[in-house]
This record gives structure tokens, C-alpha cells and sequence, in this order.
């Protein structure tokens, strides 16, 4: 009997999101990220789909390389069932879909490139200027 393939944790997915944000940031491989933790290019990968939860030890050994604290990682994160921050307010997650952009080389691209612009109207004006394209294309 073939046993069936189980879908990956929300959390581990996101937080293997985050992992390949941030290293796609810092323009670092897989293979160079691997060799500074010591594992393979491909034990990064299975990280970064959230197919092989990353513990706590090695999470903090990451952050460390990535340059970020371990809260990074749970940023914008699913909310789980029953769970409440200690104010008893439940957090708000970041739309998914930036952090799915922004894992992009495309999002990563336009990113950077849109932040080295100085001027704040230029900025308003681009951002106006894709809307206006975006509607453009919905009609």
C-alpha cells in the first residue's frame, strides 16, 4: 500500500515562504545557504515548501545567516485555531499574496527598484500609472 502524500502545516509552508524571501533578498542560493547550515541545496528546497518543518535550533541558526530575528519568520503568519495573542486580540495576517510577490525574482525586482526611487510623487505616480494599467486590463 502506497501511503498518501500529506499536504504541508500552513505555518511550516509560511514560514518556508519567509525563509526563501529573505534569502532571495539577500541574493544568496539555495546551494550557499545549505552550505552554511551544513545541508544540501535540496534540504533547503523541502525548508522552503514547508515539506520538511524546520526546528527551532536550525531556525535560529537561519535567522542568524539571514540577518533577521526568529520573528521574521512567523510574520503575517496563518492564525491558528484556539490561539490567541496574550492581549486577546487575534492578530491580523499580512495578505499572502505580498509575500507570494515578493518570493518572486520579478517582485523581488520591481521591489528594489521602486524603493531607490527618491521621489515620493515619481513613487505615486507609478503606483497610479499599474492601477490604471491593472484597470485597463479588467474591462
Amino acid at each position: 500500500m502506497i501511503a498518501a502524500k500529506k499536504a504541508p502545516n500552513p505555518t511550516d509552508k509560511h514560514v518556508g515562504a519567509r525563509v526563501r524571501m529573505r534569502r532571495m533578498m539577500l541574493g544568496m542560493s539555495q546551494e550557499k545557504l545549505g552550505d552554511a547550515l551544513g545541508l544540501t541545496f535540496q534540504q533547503v528546497q523541502k525548508y522552503e515548501k514547508g515539506a520538511n518543518r524546520i526546528g527551532a535550533s536550525r531556525l535560529q541558526q537561519i535567522a542568524h545567516i539571514l540577518q533577521v530575528p526568529v520573528s521574521f519568520f512567523f510574520d503575517g503568519a496563518p492564525n491558528v485555531p484556539g490561539f490567541q495573542n496574550p492581549d486577546g486580540m487575534a492578530e491580523a495576517p499580512s495578505p499572502a499574496y505580498v509575500a507570494d510577490f515578493l518570493a518572486t525574482s520579478d517582485g523581488l525586482a520591481l521591489t528594489k527598484a521602486f524603493m531607490r526611487i527618491k521621489d515620493a510623487k515619481l513613487r505615486r505616480r507609478i503606483v497610479d500609472l499599474v492601477e490604471q494599467i491593472v484597470s485597463d486590463a479588467e474591462r
